[in-house]
């Protein structure tokens, strides 16, 4: 059963490179075979299923729809043309201001926030967005790791590890992983200025576009706030940032309706979602879990333990650099949650503090995620905003940003954990 698994895991990620238009389709055919084979087992479809990313990405789309309406997206545009050189600059400012609201909400939520606005720039500079939004999407994923609110991975390591939100910034005398999150964000920097090095063209705006409504982007700040202050809320639903955005985006719509007597904007904004990357992720939630229930996970988490051996900075190295591999192909959420009590006891027979195998497996795993455009949710809903636009996103497309800028990201918080924590 976990060698069928695993050879049609790998086949389905060979189709999603050979054929990426029907993505969703293969990971539904592959959540179907391995619900009726009983990899996994039926009575566990419910639970396996990630329902808040559902939710929140839902509820998101809907506001981000009347957010592009109002025409804030093009005025946040012109703003931003006006404190940029050139295009390049652009990116690169874009790709930062995403990465700091992701160290505080959710990386989808992030992406549905910043592309529109991203793209709107593009349009206004008639330029292709695939560059600009992709790094936008791999920028959010770095900064998730940076607060113990910026993650699911993260609040998963605060809760196993008892750490508050301030350890993220300073923890038993020392600087803690939120400074390894900013200088690999830092060292992504001369990245994007290399792979943008042809974008320089002057920018400017003397636009200024009227913004139609300010309800959308009212909504999107109570989002942003409602988030923040769930995380800091104990025993709330696990679903809590789905209700969240799915709570706010009928009240959107009810406000829309109210104010103009039409049910015009509700049906173009059920129209404009995203069902392709919902169906996607969907189905990869599936096979994930169904990859965790026959133990595949699991076997991972032991061959790293074995290789690393007793020898810290090996087991170090091997927790870093396998998360980064591993986290490009298969949902960090179980793995992290495999992981967390196997370096526990690792480090616990080692009889040394487990800190630093945490705060490397948060980085590694975390970042993994950039190298392929199905390694992370944010990335999905990129390369599906892109698509909405008319820009098909290969493999090879996302993986000429998502690989140096993971390599550079990772490399620069490697080496200073290393330092300060070893």
């Amino acid at each position: 059963m976990k060698t069928l698994a695993l050879v049609l895991f790998v086949l389905m990620y060979v189709l999603m490179i050979a054929k990426p238009k029907y993505r969703p389709a293969y990971a539904l055919t592959l959540a179907l075979v391995f619900l009726v084979s009983g990899i996994l087992p039926v009575r566990n479809l419910l639970s396996t299923i990630n329902w808040n990313v559902l939710m929140m990405i839902t509820g998101t789309m809907v506001i981000v729809h009347y957010f592009i309406a109002s025409q804030m997206p093009n005025r946040l545009a012109e703003i931003l043309l006006g404190k940029s050189k050139n295009v390049m600059w652009v990116t690169i400012l874009m790709s930062l201001f995403s990465g700091l609201i992701s160290a505080f909400i959710d990386n989808v939520a992030t992406v549905l926030i910043v592309a529109p606005v991203g793209i709107a720039v593009c349009k206004k500079l008639k330029m292709n967005p695939v560059g600009m939004i992709l790094s936008i999407a791999v920028s959010s994923n770095l900064q998730g790791a940076a607060t113990l609110v910026g993650d699911t991975t993260s609040i998963m390591l605060g809760d196993y590890a008892n750490m508050n939100f301030m350890d993220f910034f300073w923890m038993k005398g020392r600087p803690g992983i939120f400074f390894a999150v900013e200088l690999g964000a830092l060292a992504t920097v001369p990245i994007m200025m290399f792979l943008f090095r042809k974008d320089k063209e002057p920018v400017s705006s003397d636009e200024n576009t009227p913004v139609k409504d300010l309800l959308p982007t009212y909504m999107l700040l109570i989002m942003v706030l409602a988030l923040i202050t769930a995380s800091f809320i104990p025993n709330t639903p696990e679903t809590i940032n789905g209700i969240i955005c799915c709570a706010l985006a009928v009240i959107t719509v009810a406000a829309d309706f109210i104010r103009s007597k039409k049910a015009d904007g509700a049906a173009a904004a059920v129209r404009n979602l995203d069902f392709e990357t919902l169906l996607l992720l969907l189905g990869l939630f599936v096979v994930i879990g169904g990859l965790t229930n026959v133990g595949i996970i699991d076997d991972f988490a032991g061959l790293i333990v074995k290789y690393g051996g007793s020898n810290i900075f090996l087991l170090y190295t091997i927790v870093v650099w396998s998360s980064v591999l591993i986290s490009a192909f298969i949902d960090n959420i179980p793995y992290v949650a495999t992981m967390l009590p196997v370096l526990a006891a690792v480090t616990s027979a080692m009889g040394i503090e487990p800190y630093l195998l945490y705060f490397g497996l948060l980085s590694g795993a975390t970042l993994g995620g950039n190298i392929t455009p199905i390694g992370a949710s944010a990335n999905i809903t990129a390369v599906g905003m892109l698509k909405k636009e008319g820009h098909k996103v290969s493999f090879g497309d996302f993986m000429r940003i998502g690989i140096p800028y993971t390599f550079a990201a990772v490399l620069t918080g490697y080496l200073y954990l290393w330092i300060v924590w070893s």
